[in-house]
Parts: structure tokens; sequence; C-alpha cells
């Protein structure tokens, strides 16, 4: 059973595989706003290779001025060799802009799509980032997206030339010889066939390399964030093992997908360069019969030789086109995901409380599956200090949740002021709620801005007031910078008992009516811890608290001490009350002072 913080993880975006015109409509939701960008990318593709069209016929007109009979006209070949190499120049400075434009569109793209998941990420539920791996979620904001970019810049233009050039060369064909045409009645529907064959099959294969490196890199980001406890327990070894696990089947995924698209291309290959074969032959055989001319011969073969050529480059970017599909639908998945619901239409505002907060027979549960509170009841009145104690995995973490609604209750409600919380707006209901966590964090930024970050028009001066009462101005004025000094998000340049010290002063500064502390004094040393006892307890007043610890000495002085076990409350009242009655409270109590070690 899932107990406590929220529930177990799972696969990562899983859902069915989308159709490649479905996919490629919800990508042309971002190419659409770049519409005239397109045109004329469009418009330098055709011309670019109508021009480079020309040449092969401008090469069957040199041929056809060289007779064994009148000899060489130098003058006319000259002229068309010279309009060859005007043309091929004109050709590459049309292919080298649009290939810049393409290359500033995809630019714009990724831009946005990377912004839109960002933006979406921060809408998402709670829920969301208990399921998923972090690794995963950044695999899809950096390899996903920069896969997709790079397929618009370069598979998008190669299509669109290729599809201008097919056309092109076929149109040319019909117009030297429309007979020989019947040669690609056969082989171009057997290119057509072998390639969607293969992409039926490669398609899924990419899905499984982008699942498999998600996986790879969501191991990676959990294993080097906990580099330390590796090395402390002396697990390098068994990390090492479960890292080449996972970057095996990275590897063999990504192997198995490459070497089975890269059938494809030679295939079509074969089945052009026959077809070139049989038009060579067919061509001659007129040509011996006077029905065609030697340049005409040799422009269609060069026509021919275009004509193919697409097909067969198509057939080689298969994988990498798969490739992008498969990327584009693990970010299409994502942006696609629920995001937190929407306050309901007549959910009332709040911008102040009492604090008066009531558990009307609150149940909840994770999953369907499971119940993780049962039958939850108290209330705790403005001003008032609520303790809530017991064993790990108990589920005083998720009544928390619950009163912030990072989750919603499965039955019963949970009353502020006498209103169900479900029917408040969720960021004013959030804002009258000051949180201290266990896991403290910190952005890149200096100690003043870090301290800083919860409330608007703070000055240096409320900012050192804070600090002082959290007892870390003293360790801030050692620092190189002070106040400015920079701290990275990690925190690695301070210790975890000043960096949680730096969290509570962040939290002096915010004027909110309740306070959430979660195990807040947890990585401070039992001095320190003291030391700030005084200004936890001035952050406390005035305020109701919900005071989750472990630690049941920083809780004696609680209103009320609410003890849990396995989701329901079975010991309530003071702690003189609660060590009167001998029951959990007393066993816990005595567990940690009755053992000089946990005493220390």
């Amino acid at each position: 059973m899932n107990r406590g913080r929220g529930p177990g993880r799972g696969p990562a975006f899983a859902k069915p595989k989308e159709k490649t015109s479905v996919v490629l409509m919800k990508l042309w939701r971002y190419l659409s706003r770049y519409q005239a960008i397109i045109i004329f990318a469009a418009l330098l593709s055709i011309l670019g290779n109508a021009l480079g069209l020309v040449s092969p016929m401008l090469s069957g007109a040199a041929i056809d001025a060289i007779s064994l009979e009148t000899g060489v006209d130098f003058p006319e070949v000259t002229k068309y060799v010279l309009l060859m190499i005007l043309l091929a120049a004109f050709s590459s400075v049309t292919s080298w802009l649009l290939s810049a434009i393409m290359i500033r569109l995809s630019r714009n793209v990724v831009s946005k799509m990377r912004k839109d998941l960002f933006d979406h990420l921060t809408t998402l539920p709670i829920s969301f980032f208990d399921t998923h791996q972090t690794g995963d979620v950044l695999s899809i904001l950096s390899y996903d997206v920069d896969t997709v970019g790079a397929s618009l810049s370069t598979d998008l233009t190669q299509i669109l030339s290729s599809l201008i050039t097919v056309v092109g060369s076929f149109t040319m064909m019909m117009t030297i010889a429309p007979e020989m045409l019947l040669i690609f009645a056969v082989t171009i529907p057997c290119s057509i066939a072998v390639t969607r064959w293969r992409a039926k099959i490669v398609r899924p294969l990419f899905s499984k390399r982008s699942r498999m490196l998600g996986a790879m890199n969501g191991y990676s980001e959990e294993a080097v964030s906990g580099l330390k406890t590796i090395r402390a327990y002396h697990q390098e070894d068994e990390f090492n093992n479960r890292f080449e696990t996972h970057n095996d089947n990275a590897v063999h995924a990504t192997w198995h997908a490459d070497h089975t698209a890269a059938v494809t291309g030679p295939t079509v290959n074969l089945i052009n360069n026959l077809s070139l074969a049989a038009v060579s032959i067919f061509g001659s055989l007129l040509y011996m019969a006077g029905g065609i001319s030697l340049g005409n011969v040799s422009s269609f073969v060069l026509y021919s030789r275009r004509f193919s050529g697409p097909i067969n480059e198509f057939a080689n970017i298969l994988s990498e086109i798969q490739s992008s599909l498969a990327a584009a639908e693990r970010v299409l998945g994502l942006l696609a995901l629920s995001p937190e619901p929407a306050d309901a239409p007549d959910a009332k505002s709040i911008t102040s409380c009492r604090g008066h907060v009531e558990f009307r027979n609150v149940s909840f549960g994770y999953t369907q599956d499971t119940t993780v509170l049962h039958d939850i009841s108290y209330t705790a009145e403005p001003g008032s200090v609520m303790a809530i104690v017991g064993e790990t995995g108990c589920g005083k973490t998720t009544m928390i949740n619950l009163l912030m609604r990072f989750y919603d209750v499965t039955k019963g409600a949970i009353l502020l002021d006498g209103v169900d919380i479900r029917s408040l707006k969720r960021d004013e209901l959030r804002r009258q709620f000051t949180m201290v966590l266990q896991d403290t964090w910190l952005f890149d930024g200096t100690v003043f801005e870090n301290i800083a970050y919860g409330r608007d028009g703070v000055t240096r001066e409320d900012v050192e007031q804070a600090a002082k009462a959290a007892h870390i101005h003293d360790m801030i004025m050692s620092l190189p910078q002070g106040y400015d000094t920079i701290v990275t998000g990690s925190g690695n340049s301070i210790s975890k008992g000043q960096k949680q010290l730096l969290t509570i002063a962040r939290a002096m500064l915010i004027d909110s009516s309740m306070l959430i502390l979660d195990e807040a004094t947890s990585n401070v040393d039992t001095q320190t811890e003291r030391r700030i006892q005084d200004a936890m307890l001035q952050l406390m007043h005035g305020r109701t608290c919900f005071v989750i610890a472990h630690r049941l000495s920083t809780i004696t002085g609680a209103d009320c001490i609410l003890v849990m076990d396995q989701g329901r409350i079975v010991e309530s009242g003071t702690h003189q009350e609660l060590l009167a009655k001998g029951g959990t409270y007393y066993e816990l109590y005595h567990a940690q002072f009755d053992n000089p070690n946990d005493a220390a």
C-alpha cells in the first residue's frame, strides 16, 4: 500500500500511438503562426528546384548539338554549358537561403514549444510529479523537442524539395517520351509499398527508443542527486550496474530502431536502380528505332534519376522522420495532459481568514484501490497549534496535501471558516498558508533573493530582520558577499541546516493566516533547534499552525496533538494529557527520550 507522500511511480505518458496525420495536424498548430515564412520558403523551393530541372534539358540540347555529320557546334554547346553553370549557381543560392529560413523557423518553433511545455508543467497537478520521473520530463524538454526541431529544419525542407522535384521530373519526362513512363508504373508502387511497410515496423521501435532514453535520463537524475548517499552506503557498484542495465536497454533500443530503419533505404535504392537500368535499355531501343534523339535519351535518363532520387532519399530519411514523430508524440502527449482542474465558475474569493479549520469525516486515497486516510475529523481553532505525529507513512503529510488542495478529498469535507475549501479559488486559498518543508528548496540567486522570494516589495531591512529572527544573519554576514552571495539551486555551498534556516527566514516575511511546518527543523542540530525555538514561536504567534514533527520535543507546547496510525487518528490531546493516557503517544515519546542516543 502507498501511504504518506503520494502514489508510486508509474510509466511516463503511456498512451496509444496516434496516426501520423493526427500528429502532423497537432504540429501544424505551431507552424501555422509562421504561414508567411512557410509560403516564402515554399516559393524559394519551387524556384530553386524548377531551375535545377532545366539543366537536364539543356544537357540533352548540348548533346544534340554534336553530330557525326555536322561536327560540334561549339557556340551552341558553350551557350548551353554556361546556362547550366548559371542555373546551378542560382539554384545553390536559393537552396542556401531556404536552409537558413527553415533553421530560423525551426528555432522559433522549438522555442515556443519548449516554453509551452514548461508553462504547462506549472499547471499540472501535484499528482503528476508524484508519479513521473524528473529526468524523463527533462528528456522531453530537451532531447525530444530538439529532435522535432531538427526534423523541421532538415526533413521538412527535403520533403518539400523532393515533392517538387518528383512532380517536375515527371512532367518533363512526359514531354520527352510518355511511353517510357510505363516502367515507373511498376517500380514506383513497389517503392511506395516497401516504404509504407517499413514505416509501420520502424515507428514503434523509435517510440520505444524515446521511452528507454527517458527512463535512463530519469534514473541518471535520481542517481546524481543522491550521489552522497550512494557513496555513504558504498553502493557505487550497485548503482553502476543498474545504470548499465538502463544504458544497455537504451543502446539496444536505439540500435534496433536504427538497424531496422537502415534496411529501407538500400531496398528502395535497389528498386530505383532497376528502374534506371530499364529506362536506359528502353531508351536505347527507341533511339535505334529512330523514335527519340540521343540528347532526349540522355535528358530522360537524368530526369529519371531526379525522379527516383527523392523517393530513395525519403526512404533514407524515414528513420529520422519516424524518430521525430515518436518524439513529437511524447511532446504532444505531455502537452495534452489535463492541468489542475479549474476553479468552479462560482468559486469564492478569499483574501483573508480567521484560520478556523475543520476536517469533517475525511477519507482519501491516491488511487481508487487504496485508502490512505480513514474518516478523519478534528477542529483547529484560530491561532491554535495543531501537531500531527505518528510513524512514517501514517498519513501526516497527506493531510497537509489535502489542506493545500494539492489533492481533493475522496469523502467528507475540509472547512475553512465554515466554508468547504473546494468552493474556494485554489490560488487564493494557498496564499493563506505559509509552508516550511522538510525538503528545502533554493534557486540560483543571491541569499537576499532566496529569502525575499515569497513576497513582493521586500526591503533589505525586512530581509535582515527575518534572518536575525531565524538566527541566520551572522552566518550570512560571514559569506564572501553577505546577502549578495550567490547560492546554487542545489545549495552545495551551504549546509542543510543553513538551508533550512534560510527557508524559515523566508517564511517569516510572508504575512499569512496559517502556517504549515513539515519537519521544519529536521536538518537542524539540537543546539541550533533550541536557539530558533523563540523565532519559531514568534513566527507561529497569532496563526493557526499545523506542525508535523518526529522530534516530539518541538511540539510539547502544542494546543492539540493528533496521533495517527495507519491513516486514522488514534489519540488526541495536549502533551500532558497524552502522556497520562499511557497509549501510543506515551510509547512514541519514551521511545525517543528513554534512549540516550535519541535524546542527544
